[in-house]
Formats: structure tokens, C-alpha cells, sequence
């Protein structure tokens, strides 16, 4: 197949839209956090970056993207990108219209995120070298083989056929691979970890919460990259994928909002978080999906991830960047309804709506996996690491705040 320059063009603004969701993944939780740890906050989503971009470049790409072990994990034919170079990409045997080192620099910037999105768990008490160790680890050990499973040609792509239905999981930028791993990645870390001092009985209020709302910005901005250059072409699915990601997110966020609203004020905050849950939703859909189902899919995960906030500040758990019940409840959502809206007349796959109840039975069972696969994996690595190494800062260090006991600055001198 001849390369395309249009696709190519598009695939690589796409990377540069999702790279910017990284700062912008950092700009969002440090506005969150008390100005004492904003630097750290911020700082933890640049460390993610350029971390798993050496992972990626190593080794990680090869354990995704490589030739298929059993359905677990892909081979090292692309180590140090052996083999990666200007010619077209060819994934899982078929040949695309843009380079393979695009394709390896788009699903990079997907990579990084990831890990950038668990950084909400560690606000405010993770030493900054424990977060390194434990980066590198999770991205090898959780991050990699569900993307394998899923993207590289693994067991979940192949489900049906093991189980004796049609079709293989469905996720068309990262509902179960990106989102679902992260928030219930997430949620271990948080049940293993000490909480804050002071959780629960302090005022832990926001350091800025303009700098959270710009950061949610270029999250919505990003995601357009993330969602509409899945479809890796310049063609008309990805302007489907455009147009369903931009109307889920604005569903969402009005949804909350009002929920907020009726039990209280309508907070800004609020409305970001809103936001950023129908993007999570739709990521996983935007191939898959028409415009209407996308504002179905918006308005439930905005309800969903709104009332999981809630049961998460009623229970005391000291995850409070949200993304457990903004990322992982919302992958979880837009995972189930791929299943239910699917139709043929924007892709090949249809859904329950249209009576493909094959196609659900298959999406709930990569969503019970994926959750598992990264909430006990996840817990396991944050145990080992907690018991051994410590995963958090002194006491001493966390009442001065981590910008000064880490990083020797302050974001407000």
C-alpha cells in the first residue's frame, strides 16, 4: 500500500493534539491540588512523558505491537524500533497508509497519558523516585499487555472465537486500554497508600482553579487528536470521531452541571470534571457511534461518573483528582453503551440496538477483564513497592509541601 500524505499529515497533527493532552492532564490536577504541591503535581505529568517515551522507544512498542505470544504479549521484533522506519506500518496483518514510525509516535503519545492520568492518585504524597520505579513498572506490566490484548492482536481482539460468539472487544481509542486501566490502576493505589494528613478533617481547597480549567481546555482540545486520529486517515470516520468526541463532551458537562446544580451550586469544577468524563465515555465509541447515541452516552457518564465521585468522597478514599470515578467509571460506561450503540451505518459492527447481542456480551466481558487485569496487578506492584521502597514522602516532607521537600521550588514565591 502507498503511503498517503493526507493520512500521514493528519496522523502526525493527531500526535501533537494528544501530546498536548499530557501538560493539560497536569495543568487540570494541579490546579486540584493545595499551592504547596503544584509544581510536583504538574512536574509528575512531565516526568510521565518523557519516562514512557523511553519505554516506548526500548521496548514498550515491541510487547504491544509485536508478533503475538499466545495472545498475551507481543514479541521483541521491534526492540530499540528495529525494523520501524519510513516504510508503511503493518499492524496485526494489515498495511496502512502512513509510516510506521507515525503510527509509533501516535500510539506513544497514548502511552504517556496513561500513566499521566494515574498521577491523580499520588497528589500531594508520592516521592518523586517511587513514582519513577513505579511508572516504568506499571506501564511493562498493565499498560502494555491490554493494549496488546485489544490493539496488537491479542485474546480480546480474538474473543469471539474463543467463546464461541462474533466479533472480537471493541475500542476504538482507548475506553478499556487507556481509560479503564488508569482509573482502576487508580483505585488499588489508592486502597494500598497512607492518605494525606489532614484528609478528611483539613480544608484541602484547590490552588488555582483557572490553571485546572485551562488544563481541561486542552484536554477536550487534545482529545480530538486522540479520538478522531484513531481512525489513522483523513477520511470520514475520523470526522465521525471528531464530531460524536465534541458532543459527548458537551453532554456530559452539562449533565454534571446540572446534577451539581441541583444539589448545590453549579461549580466550575464541576462542569470541567463533566467534560472530561463524556470524553473518557465516547473514546472507546467514537468509531462506532452516530451523534445522537454520542449524547446518550455523554448524558449517562456525566450521571454515572458524577454519583461514583460522590460514593468516592462518602467512603473517605484519598483519590481526590477523581480519576477513578471520572476515568474508570467513565471507560466503563463508554465500554458497555459501544456495545449497545454500535451501528453499521458509521462503521463495520453493530450493537445490541441492532441485535447484535453478541457484540455486548463481548464488551462486558473485556470490561470485567480489563478491570481486573489492572486492579490486582496494580495492587500487587503498589504493595511490593510500598512494603520495600515506601511510596510516599515523610510526614515532615508533605507538611512543607512537595514542591520545596522535592523539587527545592515553589510555585508562588
Amino acid at each position: 500500500m502507498v503511503i498517503s500524505s493526507g493520512d500521514t499529515a493528519w496522523l502526525l497533527a493527531s500526535t501533537a493534539l494528544v501530546m498536548l493532552m499530557t501538560p493539560g492532564v497536569g495543568f487540570f490536577y494541579g490546579g486540584l491540588v493545595r499551592r504547596k504541591n503544584l509544581v510536583s503535581m504538574i512536574t509528575l505529568s512531565f516526568v510521565a512523558f518523557a519516562l514512557v517515551s523511553l519505554q516506548w522507544v526500548l521496548f514498550g512498542y515491541s510487547l504491544v505491537f509485536g508478533h503475538d505470544i499466545g495472545g498475551l504479549i507481543g514479541g521483541l521484533d521491534f526492540l530499540g524500533l528495529s525494523g520501524v522506519g519510513q516504510s508503511p506500518a503493518v499492524i496485526v496483518g494489515t498495511e496502512l497508509t502512513v509510516p510506521s514510525l507515525a503510527y509509533m509516535i501516535f500510539q506513544l503519545v497514548f502511552a504517556t497519558v496513561t500513566l499521566a492520568i494515574v498521577t491523580s492518585v499520588f497528589a500531594e504524597r508520592v516521592k518523586l523516585s517511587s513514582f519513577i520505579i513505579f511508572g516504568l513498572l506499571w506501564t511493562t506490566l498493565v499498560y502494555d499487555p491490554l493494549a496488546h490484548w485489544v490493539w496488537g492482536g491479542g485474546w480480546l481482539a480474538n474473543l469471539g472465537s474463543l467463546i464461541g460468539l462474533t466479533g472480537g472487544a471493541l475500542d476504538f481509542a482507548g475506553g478499556t486500554v487507556v481509560h479503564i486501566s488508569a482509573g482502576f490502576s487508580a483505585l488499588a493505589i489508592a486502597l494500598v497508600i497512607r492518605k494525606r494528613m489532614g484528609f478528611g478533617t483539613d480544608m484541602m481547597e484547590p490552588s488555582n482553579i483557572p490553571l485546572a480549567l485551562l488544563g481541561a481546555a486542552l484536554l477536550w482540545f487534545g482529545w480530538f487528536g486522540f479520538n478522531a486520529g484513531s481512525a489513522i486517515a483523513a477520511n470520514g470516520l475520523a470526522a465521525n470521531a471528531f464530531v460524536v468526541t465534541n458532543t459527548a463532551a458537551a453532554a456530559a458537562a452539562l449533565a454534571w452541571m446540572l446534577l451539581s446544580w441541583w444539589n448545590g451550586r453549579p461549580a466550575s469544577l464541576g462542569f470541567a470534571s463533566g467534560a472530561i468524563a463524556g470524553l473518557v465515555a465516547i473514546t472507546p465509541a467514537a468509531g462506532y457511534v452516530d451523534p445522537l447515541a454520542a449524547i446518550i452516552i455523554g448524558i449517562v457518564a456525566g450521571a454515572v461518573c458524577y454519583y461514583a465521585m460522590i460514593y468516592r468522597i462518602k467512603k473517605g478514599l484519598d483519590e481526590s483528582c477523581d480519576c477513578w470515578s471520572v476515568h474508570g467509571m467513565g471507560g466503563v460506561v463508554g465500554a458497555l453503551l459501544t456495545g449497545v450503540f454500535a451501528t453499521t451505518a458509521v462503521n463495520n459492527y453493530s450493537g445490541l440496538l441492532a441485535g447484535n447481542v453478541d457484540q455486548f456480551i463481548i464488551q462486558v466481558i473485556a470490561v470485567l477483564v480489563s478491570v481486573s487485569y489492572a486492579f490486582i496487578v496494580t495492587f500487587v506492584l503498589a504493595k511490593v513497592l510500598d512494603s520495600t521502597i515506601g511510596m510516599t514522602v515523610k510526614e515532615e516532607e508533605e507538611y512543607v509541601g512537595l514542591d520545596i521537600s522535592q523539587h527545592g521550588e515553589r510555585a508562588y514565591p
